[in-house]
């Protein structure tokens, strides 16, 4: 069994009997009596068994579904329901984003994203030919929790233009800045 990272008490594990899924796909086995019923079975013509029946001389398998990690998998479910996929930060499989205004600035796009991976965040950059309000609007719709918009001015100063999913507009902030912010963010669970 998989040790639990913080080393407290085992993870709690699941042993499942599952008495409906051998119907569904109709499995059976042959019992030891199964070439004496097979001899008294009815023969062609004769009378059907009900449906769903076995034929004489096999059983029903009962399934055993193991779920070691059950409960991680029904807590992410729990999670993604009641974030609605608006992860917070310090869970969120896309952190941030960065946004150049136009291809030119593509080159210092990849840096700051280096930087962020660097730092141990998870940052993408969208160097699509799409309009600026095309690639903001992608990248709240995918439920980024921060988009970097990157031009000249912010090239220039080391800097970056930070917006939230939900719109909100924080200005420009060095990428050194954006790091602190990013890290009291991780350690303040939020």
């Amino acid at each position: 069994s998989p040790p639990c990272p913080t080393a407290r008490a085992p993870w709690p594990r699941q042993v499942q009997l599952d008495f409906v899924q051998p119907q569904r796909f109709d499995l059976k086995y042959m019992t030891s009596g199964a070439a004496a019923a097979a001899a008294e079975a009815p023969k062609d013509g004769e009378e059907e068994s009900a449906a769903g029946a076995l034929p004489p001389g096999y059983e029903r398998p009962v399934m055993i579904h193991r779920a070691v990690l059950g409960s991680v998998e029904r807590m992410i479910a729990i999670l993604t329901e009641h974030f609605a996929g608006k992860w917070p930060f310090f869970l969120s499989p896309r952190q941030a984003v960065v946004v150049p205004v136009s291809a030119a600035f593509n080159e210092y796009a990849e840096e700051v994203r280096n930087q962020l991976h660097a730092a141990g965040f998870y940052c993408d950059v969208d160097a699509s030919n799409r309009t600026l309000n095309k690639m903001v609007r992608e990248a709240q719709l995918s439920q980024y929790n921060f988009i970097l918009v990157v031009g000249k001015e912010e090239a220039a100063e080391a800097a970056v233009n930070v917006r939230t999913r939900d719109n909100e507009v924080h200005g420009k902030k060095t990428v050194e800045a954006l790091l602190a912010d990013f890290k009291q963010l991780l350690a303040d669970h939020k």
